[in-house]
């Protein structure tokens, strides 16, 4: 294992360089078509089969081992966040708007770097590997559509035997590898409450039907049905993010909008929550003579699963952090936590697990979290990162 760690970080430059270089120029959503190309050509030198997304900018290479076996999928995710940078470093975002405040440049120079290291040592893996490149993780559903696609149909039916990806983690100890058994990240759900009333004149309220308090009332209602209805050991959050309602201030309005979400951590409690915001939104709307109109998880609102890991893998992804980087390096999470990740969808079709890298930078008592404009890591766990996927994929293929 050791070599593996000195491979990783004689490889840390290159990595470096490019994680800087995607990081200059994120790309939103499903379409990456800079973002693929740079992968392509991180990628070129290699041993590998290429092969694009149709309906998105995917890539996904294959390297053969030098004796058949099953095939195992590592997973990299690669858009970036409708942010605006606020660090002042030589590497910051190119693009107004745009930039990779999640850490998915990390996580695909991570992968390349891993690819790399593979391919090295083909002849020590029984089975292939798939290095699966994935745009549209933000809530645009890219693992679902690189699914529908056919990533583990035709050639790789019945063959994918494990998946694995890892999360940077900045306000995690650096260079800390945590994951658990069972459920690690919540499902997510968006939801949008239309409140119908009949509008009017704002000095008379008397004769309107104003959604405005009764929206307000939904809110509030819908924290105190989660406090009395869901357990406190499975548990559910449910935030309304936006409301939207009126013209002006002299005028009641018509209607009004509520849009949130819901996090959840077991597909029982998934489906209560969601029952439930409808419930107490149609509910409440009706006893002031108002309607509520309930859309959730379709559409634009459309979400993610849990993401579960499979107990057996979880604890072989421990055990090879051990390994590799020690035993204090190594933590078991007692709870999952309430981000989702749509890796969600992949550990539904195949046995695998999620880690979480920590990247808390060295200047830093307390990292600033993931989504952050300010959001910054410390670079020298690309190696970390690069060495744990090409071992789990080492030991996975029984080298």
């Amino acid at each position: 294992m050791r070599e593996l760690t000195d491979s990783a970080t004689a490889l840390l430059p290159e990595l470096v360089d490019l994680r800087r270089r995607l990081h200059r120029r994120p790309e939103l959503g499903l379409a990456l078509p800079e973002t693929q190309s740079a992968l392509e050509a991180a990628l070129a030198e290699l041993p590998l089969s290429l092969r694009k997304g149709a309906g998105l900018s995917s890539l996904v290479a294959r390297l053969d081992g030098a004796r058949p076996g099953p095939t195992i999928l590592l997973r990299a995710d690669m858009d970036a966040l409708p942010v605006s940078e606020e660090n002042d470093v030589a590497w910051r975002s190119e693009v107004a708007g745009c930039a990779h405040a999640c850490g998915h440049d990390a996580h695909m120079a991570m992968l390349v770097g891993a690819a790399r290291l593979l391919c090295e040592r083909r002849d020590r893996l029984a089975g292939r590997v798939l290095f699966v490149f994935q745009p549209g993780e933000e809530a645009w559903g890219g693992a679902r559509i690189m699914l529908e696609e056919g990533l583990l149909d035709a050639e790789f039916a019945g063959q994918v035997t494990q998946a694995f990806a890892i999360h940077q983690f900045p306000t995690l100890p650096s260079g800390s590898i945590a994951t658990r058994a069972g459920p690690l990240m919540a499902a997510m759900d968006g939801f949008r409450i239309t409140v119908r009333g009949r509008g009017g004149h704002a000095s008379t309220p008397h004769e309107t039907i104003d959604p405005v308090p009764i929206a307000c009332e939904i809110v509030t209602a819908l924290q105190t049905w989660v406090a009395r209805r869901v357990p406190a050991f499975d548990p559910a959050v449910v935030t309304v993010a936006k409301i939207s309602a009126g013209t002006a201030p002299a005028v009641i309005a018509d209607y009004a909008v509520l849009e949130g979400l819901a996090r959840t951590v077991s597909e029982a409690t998934r489906s209560l929550v969601l029952d439930g915001i409808a419930t107490v939104a149609k509910g409440i709307a009706a006893a002031h003579g108002a309607s509520a109109e309930v859309a959730i998880g379709t559409g634009d609102l459309a979400g993610t699963p849990v993401t579960v890991n499979d107990p057996a893998v979880a604890a072989r992804v421990l055990s090879i952090a051990r390994q590799l980087f020690g035993a204090a390096r190594a933590i078991e999470l007692a709870v999952p936590i309430m981000a989702s990740e749509d890796f969600a969808f992949m550990l539904r079709q195949v046995p695998g697990a999620m880690a979480f890298l920590g990247t808390r930078p060295s200047d830093a008592t307390r990292g600033e979290p993931l989504h952050s404009a300010r959001m910054m890591l410390d670079e020298a766990q690309l190696a970390t990162g690069a060495a744990l996927h090409a071992a789990f994929a080492l030991t996975a293929l029984g080298a």
